[in-house]
């Protein structure tokens, strides 16, 4: 097992796609869901655009892709920073619990303040019992419950 202290965390290239896949997939299927092959492909361009208000962040241990994080940045009607959305968070299965997840979201946090962002957010299901046992320490719950409408 890889200890999160050795992982090497870095903004997604290009030449990274064929690291990012499965993971996004194993996300995906993860959520029980299928995202369609043309919405990935868009994704990961859109993770490469630097006019793209939307940033990706890959865990590596040593030369294996094991995490990944897709955040957003956008505007707020309650602060003059913006906000950010931890949008995905997935880490490998055989290293779940082993920090991975943690040093992502910590991740996210610094570059979101570097920003000056106003606040990190994210939504999860409510039967992903396992992250919020991590989320409780290191995030405040809204108390928001969450709805809509897909178009």
């Amino acid at each position: 097992m890889t200890a999160a202290a050795d992982l090497v965390l870095r903004p997604i290239r290009r030449e990274d796609h064929d690291a990012w896949m499965p993971l996004w997939r194993g996300y995906q299927e993860f959520y029980k869901v299928d995202i369609a092959q043309e919405v990935s492909a868009t994704t990961f361009e859109r993770l490469l655009d630097p006019k793209e208000p939307m940033n990706g962040t890959l865990a590596w241990a040593g030369m294996r892709a094991v995490g990944l994080v897709h955040y957003i940045e956008h505007r707020s009607t309650w602060t003059i920073g913006n906000y950010c959305y931890l949008q995905d968070l997935f880490t490998a299965p055989d290293l779940r619990g082993g920090g991975v997840g943690r040093k992502l979201i910590e991740h996210v946090y610094a570059v979101a303040k570097q920003a000056g962002c106003a606040r990190v957010y994210w939504l999860t299901h409510e039967t992903n019992e396992t992250a919020m046992q991590l989320y409780d320490r290191i995030a405040d719950k809204s108390g928001f419950i969450q709805y809509r409408r897909v178009l």
